[in-house]
């Protein structure tokens, strides 16, 4: 069943039950009030006829042709008199006794002064009647035969209302949630339009603030993120694939020149140091790749614990080290102390964090002639600032707007291999850890990359 239809239904019925318990109320109301309305008529017409029998001393077949002639046309009201002895002092139609009095019925009526009840559908009452001292059992009985036919009235019409209701209220509750429900549907017809090849589509939005609006507008966001996604997808493919060509076709070609002729022993060596360092390069790429997929995970699938940052940093300028024994050289400097290991650790990923540390480091010592990277730790009241100096060749002011884009390589290529991942690498791991990275550089001077990450 589509959400519109039950919708309908709900609201319809949710109405009908209103309608329902109010409509309810008012026959329940009604009919207490014919019921007490008729018994204060049975009570004034019992009086009545007492006051005429006792005090104007109508004498009795005067008062029973009364009730015999007005019973022919209207429903009259039976009257008797009794006294507390229950001796019957009159009677409108003892031969018919409606209401067949009995000595118990007298007593209890003396003692409570008075009683109401029914018989079938007449209305019965008894009550206490006091004149010159003594008193007497008056009861009285009727149907109300005007009262029941404005009762059925009640509940024919609220019948008819109730189910002319239902009916309206179920076609306007059609017609206003296809209203409600036309954006959707327009939402839904044009989403079946997007695929893959023209995610540039996007849903018309009325600028309103209601659900739907708020609705369109973050499907439209989320368009643009998978529109990004792709495109860095697509991105992602080419370079990787010009960057695997490039050492992949050295090797293929190294071997196949290596297997063209007879060459001398030195001749095959420097083929296998020409194509072990290719091969070098594919494990560095890969390896690269493997890490920009970790850091590219959701971060609640990345495993974060307590670490401090003084032996994640230590065992990076020692990976740096050693990679090129002699030639790399890292310095390290703390310009204030911390007071406990909370100031200096952080909650992260060990391996991630080493891997960005790793990074600029030796970005650092590879882009500097002195092959001489410094590192400066401080601390704040809340986090921990590292700089990663170097007195290299220095960052173009055109290359640092894009130096954290993936596989973007600088005016620095000239001067040092890589493929251009480890610097995207290493922000989307900052940022991950919920810090910041940013970059000063002056060519020619050196360069300068700030992080700075909130401590425990």
């Amino acid at each position: 069943m589509k959400i519109r239809q039950r919708l309908t239904l709900l609201f319809t019925f949710i109405t009908a039950t209103i309608l329902l318990f109010f409509a309810a109320i008012i026959y329940i109301s009604a009919k207490e009030n014919r019921e007490n309305e008729f018994y204060a008529v049975l009570k004034k017409e019992a009086i009545t006829k007492a006051n005429l029998f006792l005090n104007a001393q109508v004498d009795t077949k005067t008062l029973q042709s009364i009730y015999i002639n007005n019973r022919a046309t209207i429903n009259e009201v039976e009257v008797a008199i009794y006294d507390t002895s229950f001796h019957l002092l009159y009677h409108d139609a003892d031969d018919i006794d409606a209401v067949k009095e009995t000595k118990a019925m007298i007593d209890e009526i003396q003692k409570k002064d008075k009683l109401q009840f029914y018989l079938d559908d007449w209305q019965v009452v008894g009550l206490k009647y006091k004149f010159q001292d003594k008193e007497y059992i008056i009861t009285a009985i009727a149907y109300d035969e005007h009262g029941y036919k404005k009762l059925q009235n009640l509940l024919e019409n609220s019948v008819i209302l109730f189910i002319a209701s239902i009916l309206f209220i179920y076609i306007a509750g059609r017609y206003f949630s296809k209203k409600a429900f036309e954006p959707i549907v327009e939402m839904t017809e044009k989403a079946k339009n997007i695929t893959a090849t023209n995610l540039d589509l996007r849903i018309a939005t009325k600028g309103s603030k209601d659900e739907i609006s708020k609705m369109a507008d973050t499907f439209n966001e989320m368009l643009d993120r998978l529109e990004n996604s792709f495109d860095a997808q697509k991105n992602f493919v080419s370079n990787i694939s010009h960057e695997l060509r490039t050492p992949l076709s050295a090797i293929i070609t190294e071997l196949e020149l290596s297997t063209n002729k007879e060459r001398s022993i030195s001749e095959y060596k420097i083929v296998v140091q020409n194509t072990l360092q290719d091969a070098q390069k594919l494990v560095k790429l890969s390896n690269s790749l493997l890490d920009l997929a970790k850091a590219s995970y959701d971060p609640s699938e990345i495993t974060f614990k307590p670490v401090r940052i003084d032996e994640i940093l230590l065992d990076a300028i020692q990976q740096v080290q050693k990679a090129k024994p002699n030639v790399y050289h890292v310095s390290i400097h703390f310009e204030n102390d911390f007071e406990n290991d909370n100031q200096i650790s952080v909650n992260g990923n060990e391996y991630l964090l080493k891997v960005a540390f790793v990074n600029l480091l030796e970005n650092g010592c590879k882009f500097s002639e002195n092959h001489q990277s410094r590192l400066s730790v401080s601390f704040t009241n809340h986090s921990i600032v590292l700089q990663f100096y170097d007195s290299g060749i220095g960052i173009s002011k055109e290359d640092l707007a894009c130096i954290f884009t993936p596989f973007y390589r600088g005016e620095n290529k000239e001067f040092a291999d890589g493929n251009g991942i480890g610097l995207s690498l290493t922000q989307k791991i900052i940022l991950l850890h919920r810090g910041t990275i940013s970059v000063t550089s002056n060519p020619g001077e050196g360069t300068t990359f700030t992080v700075e990450i909130h401590h425990l």
